[in-house]
Order: C-alpha cells, then sequence, then structure tokens
C-alpha cells in the first residue's frame, strides 16, 4: 500500500511540474529586477542624505544606472527563454 502511494505522490509532483512550464525564468528575471530597484532604492535612499549636491548627483546617476542594468538583466533572462521556446518547436 505505501509503495502505491509513494508512487501516486512521485506521479502528482511531476504532473504538478511539468504543468508549471517555464514560469521559473519568469520570477528569476522579476526576482533580478525587483533586487535591482531595491538596490536603486536605497541608493537614492543616500543621495538625499548626501552632503552635498555632487555627491547626490553622483549617487542618482549610479540607482539609474543599477536600475536600467537590472532592467537589461532581466529581458536577457526573457528574451533567452524565448530563443528556447523558438528552437524547440
Amino acid at each position: 500500500m505505501r509503495t502505491h502511494f509513494k508512487a501516486a505522490l512521485a506521479g502528482a509532483g511531476l504532473f504538478a511540474l511539468a504543468a508549471c512550464g517555464g514560469d521559473a525564468d519568469d520570477r528569476a528575471a522579476e526576482n533580478v529586477e525587483a533586487a535591482a530597484e531595491a538596490r536603486a532604492d536605497n541608493l537614492e535612499d543616500q543621495a538625499d542624505m548626501a552632503p552635498n549636491e555632487t555627491m547626490e548627483d553622483a549617487l542618482e546617476q549610479q540607482a539609474d544606472n543599477v536600475e536600467d542594468a537590472g532592467e537589461a538583466k532581466a529581458e536577457a533572462i526573457d528574451d533567452a527563454d524565448d530563443a528556447r521556446m523558438e528552437n524547440s518547436r
């Protein structure tokens, strides 16, 4: 009885895994973008507390660069998945 239960449980797990499709890369792209945005937000907060305008501008530019890089990396992750999907057809 236990063997049948284990087999049924394993089959259900594989079925659930197959049903989820390629969402892992979408979640990865979202996580990369969210992490970059959080880092950019921290840099902007530091810019708000900067002792002078030059430092404030530098921190804001760094925040923009971090956010742009995060968006580019997330897009690359999505594009890589799209290319795999196109090649598998």
